[in-house]
């Protein structure tokens, strides 16, 4: 079990990792060793995450979500295997921490009486500028 927060673990099982070749950085080694990760994580069928949880997780993934509800993660920025596996995972378990998070419901409140008036006698200042700055007819 893997630990993401207080109340999230999730278990070995539900990630599945597969290792291909990476671009990028590495000399002759790049043509040899496939040491990019690409993460997948169910997170439509996880028994690990609550619904409302998995819902936001969903959306936060983006373009990284399969139909399928699959997220994919993929990870190529360091050389060695064990290092794109350890970020490929942190970043998943980074989303989870972020969909955890329950936003706060806004609450709609009223216009206060006080800041009805003061926008009115701007606008009734404004107004009055804007008047002397007309020409009156037959003033010539």
């Amino acid at each position: 079990m893997i630990k993401v927060t207080d109340a999230i673990s999730l278990d070995d099982s539900e990630l599945s990792e597969s290792f291909v070749r990476a671009s990028g950085p590495g000399g002759q080694n790049v043509n040899k060793v496939s040491s990019a990760v690409q993460l997948r994580f169910d997170a439509r069928h996880s028994p690990s995450l609550p619904n409302d949880v998995a819902i936001r997780l969903m959306k936060l993934a983006g373009h990284r979500l399969t139909k399928d509800g699959v997220i994919v993660i993929v990870a190529q920025e360091h050389r060695d295997q064990s290092r794109n596996r350890a970020e490929a995972r942190e970043r998943l378990f980074d989303l989870i921490r972020q969909a955890a998070v329950r936003p706060t419901v806004r609450r709609a409140t009223k216009v206060p009486k006080s800041a009805k008036r003061e926008r009115l006698e701007s606008k009734k200042r404004r107004s009055g500028i804007k008047n002397l700055r007309q020409r009156k007819p037959g003033l010539d």
